[in-house]
């Protein structure tokens, strides 16, 4: 494996940025760029998406899809969402998957099968712009990714019908590179949430799921404001059934896999209270809380009866983008089962890590992910911790 990168300062183009949510990948304290989001104001009216549901059991030639992945608290009067972490394809133009990412989630993809499939995008999907925060020629320690707007179709494949950009990378090619992505994604009749203000309302199997995206960066509903935070939460409540927030908070690397109360600085930039955003949002009206940025794992709670995931991890780093060593490598697809009143009924957690081209596979065999979330959970969150049992399944503490 390449030798790990030092870490830079992130910051919108390089400046460090102080601005005061289901299937859920790391760079061990590399940084990865604090690229804010463009203010996207028109889109601040909820977009409605009727989404096609699909099988939730495995199939295809993997040994993974072997396993019945289905939730077995699932019920017709429920829907199952799945959620991974963070997202990046490869890195143009010399850190692109072989075959021009052909097959990139295959491993993966019968465990996101789910009435709606939710990821992180953790980069641009654009042509060079011409605008990299990290300059030209590129700064050193300095991360910029980006990959061809026609991965789109592979996330597409794959079986991803939203996306949260939300994120330090979004605009990693500045304004243009991030529109650019909007119509990569929304071109491949994919979804999309994460500008300020902006509702994502998708409808499953009759259920109308509303979907948010936080972030400490300018131009994303900033988690750093809770006021804020829960009146557009307040919002979403009123224009769905079920409210999802995904969320992109905490310190980067290796060492951050526990959730401690208070601020998480990292770099110069205050990257939220994990603890009082989530409880905040939930008591603002969110059903499910999903988190993503430490690229680390972090355990799982339970608050007034809603699940709250801290970070999913790294799901994918192709052209070696990311660091796999150790629990930097390790990630995970989360299963989520609701009612239409965003009552929890069930969950399940499978396992995945990076193979050595950075592309996301199953980790079936050894479930390290599945060990690691349960034995965090436990450590810092004791009462409220999640159950999660030896067959993944998830649930409320007694």
């Amino acid at each position: 494996m390449n030798s790990q990168p030092p870490p830079h300062r992130p910051g919108l183009f390089g400046r460090p940025i102080l601005t005061v949510t289901l299937v859920v990948a790391v760079l061990a304290g590399a940084g990865l760029g604090g690229v804010a989001l463009a203010d996207r104001g028109p889109e601040r009216a909820a977009a409605t998406w009727h989404a096609a549901p699909t099988s939730s059991r495995a199939s295809g030639t993997d040994p993974a899809a072997d396993e019945p992945e289905e939730t077995p608290a699932e019920k017709p009067d429920t829907i199952t969402f799945s959620a991974t972490g963070d997202i990046i394809m490869g890195s143009a133009p010399n850190k692109l998957p072989a075959g021009n990412g052909k097959g990139f989630f295959d491993s993966v993809k019968p465990g996101l099968k789910s009435d709606l499939v939710m990821g992180n995008l953790e980069q641009p999907l654009t042509e060079d712009t011409g605008t990299s925060k990290c300059g030209t020629p590129p700064r050193d320690n300095c991360f910029a990714f980006r990959s061809p707007p026609s991965y789109a179709g592979h996330l597409k494949e794959a079986g991803f019908e939203l996306l949260n950009t939300a994120n330090n990378h979004s605009k990693d090619f500045g304004t243009q590179g991030y529109r650019n992505t909007v119509e990569a994604l929304e071109g491949a009749g994919l979804k999309h949430t994460g500008a300020q203000g902006q509702i994502t309302v998708v409808e499953v199997k009759g259920v109308k799921v509303a979907v948010v995206g936080f972030s400490p960066y300018a131009g994303a509903n900033n988690l750093n404001d809770l006021p804020a935070a829960r009146a557009v939460i307040q919002e979403a409540s009123g224009q769905a059934d079920v409210v999802v927030v995904q969320v992109h908070m905490g310190a980067e690397g290796a060492d951050k896999g526990h959730v401690k109360p208070g601020n998480e600085l990292f770099f110069g930039e205050n990257r939220g209270d994990p603890i009082k955003f989530s409880h905040a949002v939930v008591d603002a009206g969110a059903d499910v809380v999903v988190g993503h940025g430490p690229h680390v794992l972090r355990g799982m709670q339970f608050y007034k009866g809603k699940l709250i995931a801290y970070s999913l991890g790294n799901f994918a780093g192709g052209g070696r983008t990311l660091s796999r060593g150790g629990v930097l490598g390790y990630g995970g697809i989360l299963r989520v089962t609701v009612t239409k009143d965003g009552t929890f009924k069930g969950g399940k957690f499978l396992s995945t890590a990076m193979n050595s081209a950075g592309r996301p596979i199953r980790d079936s065999a050894n479930e390290r992910g599945r060990a690691r979330v349960r034995e965090l959970s436990a450590a810092d969150f004791g009462d409220t911790a999640a159950k999660i049992d030896e067959n993944g399944l998830i649930s409320a503490p007694a």
